[in-house]
C-alpha cells in the first residue's frame, strides 16, 4: 500500500528536487502526485513499498536537519553582508503587484466596515 512520505505543498522547488534525488540515490521506489490544474489536490511524494518507510523517513529527517542548518547559515551570511531581501526590496521588484494587493486589502476593509458605519446614520 502506498505511503505518503513527503508533502510538496509549500515546499520550495530546490528542496523537492533534493528529496527526489535523495530517494533515487538510495534506491527507494516512489511516485509523485501533482497539485492539479487548480491546486486543489495534495501534491506529495509517495512510497510504493511500505517496508521502505522507516528508511525513507530517517533519510528525510536527516536531510531536513542538515538543510535547516545550511539555510540558516546562508541567511545569516546574507544578513551580515547586507544582501538579504527586505519588504522594501519586494515592493521595488514589483510595485504594481503591491498596489493591487494594497487596493484589495483596502476594499475588503471598506466593505467589511461600511455596514457598521451606516448604523449610526
Amino acid at each position: 500500500m502506498p505511503i505518503k512520505i513527503f508533502n510538496l505543498k509549500g515546499a520550495p522547488d530546490d528542496e523537492a528536487e533534493e528529496i527526489r534525488a535523495l530517494l533515487t540515490s538510495n534506491d527507494l521506489d516512489y511516485y509523485e502526485t501533482p497539485a492539479g490544474n487548480w491546486a486543489v489536490s495534495a501534491p506529495a511524494i509517495w512510497l510504493n513499498d511500505e517496508r521502505q518507510e522507516s528508511k525513507a523517513r530517517l533519510l528525510i529527517e536527516q536531510y531536513q536537519r542538515e538543510r535547516v542548518i545550511r539555510v540558516r547559515a546562508e541567511y545569516a551570511q546574507l544578513r551580515k553582508s547586507g544582501n538579504h531581501r527586505t519588504i522594501i526590496d519586494l515592493i521595488r521588484e514589483n510595485p504594481i503587484r503591491f498596489i493591487v494587493y494594497l487596493a484589495a486589502v483596502a476594499a475588503v476593509v471598506y466593505f467589511s466596515t461600511k455596514p457598521f458605519m451606516d448604523i449610526g446614520t
